[in-house]
This record gives structure tokens, C-alpha cells and sequence, in this order.
């Protein structure tokens, strides 16, 4: 009896390979565009011209130079006030809130010395608020105020005479207006206080 042979055997079956990961799809950085020139800041003032800052009055602009601040270009005008032998450096982008103006104008001045032909307009409050109210004036830088001040505090003939107090803010105040009068009559400091003071003893 022939014996069947046995069936031959299936073959293995090959382990299947997972698929391999495709490759990340490198994205092209955008370009960046190189930063563009930074703008000069508009200068309003050079060296040699005066000008007015409200807290110290008339200064000289000795000059601008660019320094580093922090890792930043700052641009700053140097300038001299003589009469209180003291330097300010101030950013150019300062220059319109801190109030640093130039000399004013003919007319702006004209428009002062009418003040001072005006008669005094002494508020009947406490002599602090009127001094603090007078200091204001004074630091405001402008000229109108700043012969209120003088107009206010003068002594007219028959009053009595000024306080220690008063006379304090009055000078503050005549010198000050009397630096401007100089820069812009280009006359010593000197005759334009007595220009001032003439103009007040006319009145009174």
C-alpha cells in the first residue's frame, strides 16, 4: 500500500515592515528685511542759539551730541545757563514736553510789556496761594505770566511797601523776564530790568 507523501509545508510568511516615517518637510524661512536706516531726529535748535526752558528761563545751546543710553542712540542738546552756572542735557525727543521753546517773538514781547502798563489784579486769597500761584507764573516761561507777575507785585505810590516775601517773587520774576528782553534786544541784562522797571514806574 503506497503511502501518500506528506503535503509540503506553506511557506513563512515575512515579517512586514512598518513604512518609515517620510521626512519633515523643512520650511523655508521667511527673510527677514535688514532693518531700515533710522531717520535723523529733526533738530529745531544748534549750537549758538538761545532759547527758553519754563524752569530756568534763557539758556545757550552749546551744541548736540549722540551718545549711548541703555544700548540706544540718544540724541541731546547740551545747554548752559549762565546765570545759574548749571548744564542741562536734554533728549531731542524731549524737547516738546518739557516746553523748551525759542526766544519768543517781537510781538509776543510787545504783548508784555502791555501787561505791564495794566493795572494790578490782586485776588483777595491768602499771600501763600498768591505766591504759589506767582511761582507758577514764573516757571510757566512765558512772558505774558511772568509780567502779570511784575504788574501784580509793584509798588504803586501811597501803598505800603513789599514784604520780604513779595519782594523775593518780584525780583525772580523781573530777572527773568529781563534775560529774555536781553536775548532779544541783544542788550545787556542790566538795561533791559531797567527797561522793564521803567515801563511799571510809569504806570504806578
Amino acid at each position: 500500500m503506497k503511502v501518500a507523501p506528506p503535503a509540503p509545508k506553506a511557506a513563512a510568511k515575512a515579517p512586514v515592515k512598518a513604512a518609515a516615517p517620510a521626512a519633515p518637510v523643512k520650511s523655508k524661512a521667511p527673510e527677514v528685511p535688514p532693518p531700515a536706516p533710522k531717520k535723523p531726529e529733526k533738530l529745531d535748535f544748534t549750537a549758538g542759539d538761545f532759547v527758553v526752558y519754563p524752569a530756568h528761563g534763557v539758556g545757550l545751546v552749546e551744541g548736540v551730541e549722540t551718545t549711548l543710553i541703555a544700548g540706544m542712540e540718544i540724541t541731546l542738546y547740551t545747554i548752559c545757563f549762565e546765570k545759574d552756572r548749571m548744564r542741562l542735557k536734554l533728549p531731542v525727543s524731549k524737547v516738546k514736553s518739557s516746553g523748551l521753546r525759542k526766544l519768543s517773538s517781537k510781538d509776543r514781547l510787545k504783548d508784555a510789556l502791555g501787561t505791564l502798563q495794566g493795572r494790578s489784579q490782586v485776588k483777595r486769597v491768602m499771600w501763600s496761594r498768591r505766591a504759589q500761584e506767582y511761582e507758577a507764573k514764573i516757571n510757566s516761561g512765558d512772558p505774558v505770566a511772568i509780567a502779570e507777575v511784575l504788574r501784580d507785585l509793584r509798588k504803586d505810590t501811597g501803598e505800603s511797601e513789599q514784604s520780604y516775601s513779595e519782594r523775593q517773587i518780584y525780583q525772580a520774576a523781573l530777572e527773568r523776564l529781563a534775560r529774555e528782553v536781553a536775548a532779544i534786544e541783544k542788550i545787556d541784562e542790566k538795561k533791559a530790568a531797567e527797561k522793564l522797571e521803567a515801563v511799571l514806574s510809569n504806570v504806578a
